[in-house]
This record gives structure tokens, C-alpha cells and sequence, in this order.
């Protein structure tokens, strides 16, 4: 008799890019658990059925990427105080008490800024560039790191107001100033230059100009682009072309993942071994 796998997946659509099933392999071989995990393509009106029917299965979780981040905060039947502030969820649990839902993004970007890259958040001043599901996902682990000030600015103001003003009991709780801003007065300020710079817009996969002047920069900031591969890296070289480090979202995405996998096994993985095999597999493929 063999013991089937617990089942998980990543439901998005398009979800066939998704390197989460390799990411989740990895973690399972190093921590010895009996896990298999798939991407399961979703059409657009059917996320709700198909988190019930995968977990009518036998399913135990799953992680939700776009479009349905939202949708996964609203099925849920309990969830953490980081989806209630960021009104997403990434990861899903399912138990005899219904549907759990968390939102491990800002752990994983706090996790890759401060281990990974060795960046302390604390007392520094970050912009969070766009104000959409991937901002307001990272916006409360980076507030609870006590960063000495975070402005949101966003092509819609209010959009980055409404933001703002839900995590102001948090960032007051933090001692954090944080503020909205538009493009105009983020550009005519020279005073508003950050140690770090978040760009959760999507600019780069639209083939916008990065939303943000050069000005906003100090010698040595941390510019982080929450995208990896390709799609950063028109980011990227903006941010080294004006002499900051640069950084992709690869360690978010590996990070996020290590948390997801720690909330439905009771075990956190070696995340950074994982991720030093998953950049090492990238430059192979990139190569051939």
C-alpha cells in the first residue's frame, strides 16, 4: 500500500510561466514530506468552484496568483490580519473548518530584502512605487519592519490615498510616517530621495517608462522590482544606470513560497538554498 502525496497548486490564469511547482518539489525533497504540487489553469469566472472542487479532491491548499487574489480573500471563512489590510490573499489552507486564507508576500519581500540581500528596513525611508494587489500585499510586513518613513505613489493618487489610509492604525501602532503621493510632487521635491525603492507596477511588462525620476535615488539605494526575468529588467538597468543596486523579485517569489509551504507543513524549508539553485537554473536556461 503507498501513501498518495498531499496535493497543492497555483491557481492563476496565465499560471504556465509559474515556477512555484519546481520551488515546492525543492522544498519537499529537503524537508522529506510526501507533497506533490501542480499549476492548474483557471478560467476567469470559475476560481470559486475550482478552489472547492480541488479541495473536494483532496486538496490541502493552494497558492493564487493573478487575477484572483482578490476573489481568494472574499471565498475564505477565516483569514489573517495581513488579508484583512491588504484585502489578497496568496495562499489558501484547507481544513475541516472551512477555507484559511494568508497573504505571504510581504513576508517574502521582507524576508529577501533583509537575509537575502542583507538590506535592513528599519529606520530607513522606502517608496512603494503603484499601489495595486502587489503593493497593499507587501505594504503591512514592510510597515511592521519600522522604516523610518514609506510613501506610496501611484498613477491613480487616489488610489495610493485609499492605500495609505488603510494601514494608517498600523504605521501610527509603528511609528512609521507614510503618506501618499502623486507623480508630480514625488518628481518636484528633491528632498524625496528613499534607501529603497519598490516597484510593484507593472510598468515594465507594458513597456512604460519606470514610474519614478532618478532624482528619487540615493548613491547605494536598494532598487527592488517585485517582477523577476525579463520583465524586470528595463527596471533594473534604470536603477544601476543611476547607481543603485539593483534587484529583482526573485527571492520574494521563493520567500513567499518558503512561508506558504511553512503554513500548511509546520516546517520552514531552506529558502535560501532553494533559491541559489532556482538562479542557477535560470542563467542555464537562459544560456541555451
Amino acid at each position: 500500500m503507498t501513501n498518495t502525496p498531499d496535493a497543492y497548486c497555483v491557481m492563476g490564469n496565465p499560471v504556465a510561466h509559474s515556477r512555484s511547482p519546481w520551488i515546492h518539489a525543492r522544498f519537499a525533497e529537503l524537508t522529506g514530506q510526501s507533497v506533490s504540487y501542480d499549476r492548474a489553469l483557471v478560467p476567469l469566472d470559475g476560481f470559486a468552484d475550482h478552489v472547492r472542487e480541488f479541495a473536494a479532491r483532496g486538496g490541502k491548499g493552494c497558492n493564487v496568483t493573478v487575477p484572483f487574489k482578490l476573489q481568494a480573500a472574499e471565498l475564505a471563512t477565516s483569514a489573517s490580519e495581513r488579508v484583512r489590510l491588504a484585502g489578497a490573499a496568496n495562499t489558501l489552507v484547507f481544513g475541516a473548518n472551512g477555507i484559511h486564507a494568508d497573504n505571504t508576500d510581504g513576508l517574502g519581500i521582507v524576508a529577501d530584502i533583509t537575509r537575502n540581500a542583507g538590506v535592513p528596513i528599519a529606520g530607513r525611508d522606502v517608496l512603494m512605487l503603484g499601489a495595486g494587489g502587489a503593493a497593499a500585499g507587501a505594504l503591512g510586513s514592510l510597515l511592521e519592519q519600522k522604516p523610518r518613513r514609506l510613501v506610496v505613489v501611484n498613477r491613480t493618487h487616489a488610489k495610493a490615498q485609499t492605500l495609505v489610509q488603510q494601514h494608517a492604525e498600523l504605521a501610527a501602532l509603528h511609528r512609521v510616517e507614510l503618506l501618499a503621493l502623486d507623480h508630480k510632487s514625488l518628481a518636484g521635491d528633491l528632498n524625496h530621495n528613499f534607501d529603497i525603492i519598490i516597484n510593484a507596477t507593472a510598468s515594465s511588462l507594458s513597456g512604460a517608462e519606470v514610474p519614478a525620476p532618478p532624482s528619487v535615488l540615493r548613491a547605494g539605494s536598494l532598487a527592488y522590482d517585485m517582477m523577476y526575468g525579463p520583465a524586470a529588467q528595463p527596471f533594473l538597468d534604470w536603477a544601476r544606470n543611476h547607481g543603485a543596486v539593483a534587484r529583482d523579485g526573485l527571492g520574494m517569489l521563493v520567500e513567499q513560497a518558503a512561508e506558504s509551504y511553512a503554513l500548511w507543513r509546520g516546517i520552514r524549508p531552506p529558502s535560501a538554498r532553494v533559491l541559489a539553485e532556482l538562479r542557477a537554473l535560470l542563467l542555464t536556461e537562459a544560456a541555451h
